[in-house]
Formats: C-alpha cells, sequence, structure tokens
C-alpha cells in the first residue's frame, strides 16, 4: 500500500480536517507548523551543497513568515526554513503578557473563535498573501500554490522545542532524503527513508 507525506494511505480522497478536535488554537503556546506547495513542486529554490539557495518566489515566502510575526502583537516567530517546496516554522503565541514563552498545556480545549489570533487563521492568511503574491508575479492568476492542509505539531516542553529547532536548522543538510522531495518520492518503497519526526522519538 502507498502511503502520502502524512502516513494516510495514497488514492483514497479525504477532505477531512487534519486539526485536532477541540483544541483550541488561539491559546498560548509553541507550535510547529508545516506548509507544503501543490503536488510538492519545487518552486522556492534548490538544494545546493547542504544548502538551500532561494529563488524570487522563495524570498516572497520568508518576506510573508517573517511579516507574520511584524503584524500580529501576540505571535512571535521562532526557528524557521524555507525549503524548495515547503515551509517549516515554529510559530509562538503569548497569551496576556510578553517575554515568557508559554508551552501549550497538555488539556484539550474548546474550539476558539476565528480570529486573527488563531493557528488556522494565521496559516490562512500566510497561504493566501504568499499565493496572490507569486502569481502576480508569474503571471498565474488563481493558480493554486500550497496543499490544502498543512501539519502542526503542538510543542510540550523545551525539549521537544529544542528537537524541532535542530530539525529545522539540519533541514537543508537532509533535503536529499526529505520525504517531500518529488525526487525521491519515487525510491520510497524500495528503501526506508530517515524519521522525519525526531521530536516525536
Amino acid at each position: 500500500m502507498k502511503f502520502d507525506s502524512y502516513g494516510r494511505p495514497a488514492g483514497r480522497p479525504n477532505r477531512r480536517s487534519i486539526r485536532l478536535k477541540g483544541y483550541d488554537y488561539s491559546q498560548a503556546g509553541a507550535y510547529f507548523i508545516t506548509i507544503v506547495t501543490q503536488d510538492r513542486a519545487c518552486l522556492f529554490g534548490d538544494g545546493v551543497g547542504g544548502e538551500i539557495r532561494l529563488n524570487g518566489l522563495g524570498e516572497i515566502v520568508r518576506q510573508e513568515w517573517l511579516r507574520t510575526g511584524h503584524i500580529r502583537p501576540n505571535v512571535e516567530l521562532d526557528a524557521f526554513v524555507v525549503m524548495p517546496n515547503h515551509v517549516h516554522g515554529i510559530i509562538v503565541l503569548h497569551g496576556d503578557g510578553r517575554g515568557t514563552l508559554q508551552r501549550a498545556p497538555t488539556t484539550v480545549e474548546r474550539f476558539g473563535k476565528p480570529t486573527s489570533n488563531t493557528i488556522p487563521t494565521i496559516v490562512r492568511l500566510f497561504k493566501s498573501a504568499t499565493t496572490k503574491r507569486i502569481n502576480e508575479r508569474r503571471g498565474t492568476p488563481g493558480a493554486p500554490i500550497w496543499q490544502r492542509n498543512y501539519y502542526e505539531h503542538i510543542i510540550r516542553d523545551d525539549e521537544s522545542l529544542n528537537r524541532i529547532r535542530q530539525y529545522i536548522a539540519e533541514n537543508p543538510l537532509r533535503w536529499h532524503l526529505d520525504r517531500e522531495n518529488p525526487y525521491i518520492a519515487g525510491a520510497r518503497g524500495r528503501a526506508p527513508l530517515p524519521k522525519d519526526e525526531p521530536w516525536l522519538a
């Protein structure tokens, strides 16, 4: 059986939300986010010698990610990287007071109302802004840039936070083994890839 990039059986329509049911994504905490391009297209640059060389479209993505932290007073950006066809980043939501990074609690709480302070809305607006700018630059109005969903991991403690930071920092070095790399996608059935979620170990 073939699986997609999130470990789900491939070839089956899946319109169900992958968000954690009942979790309030507006509450203070740290979240690891991964956003992947449509069809894993390598739009943002190339991996060369263990480094990612962004092109003009990749620079747009980098600028809009940084802008996310500037325009929202409750949002702090931690480590992030723009890869050829995806973005990894840590978003920290602060409560009433800033200065202390608060971890997401382990309890599942009620859904928050859609506001600019929720992770789903932040990601949606980031996707929208980058899509608009990229399509304007390419002259391709309405063309999809990103996959419909995205992946998030709620960071529970400092150990997990540090593992994810290290993973993000080392991601360019691992591009030739990355499960999102379309050039190795066909080899998955022939050889196992290194685990892409070391923070869960």
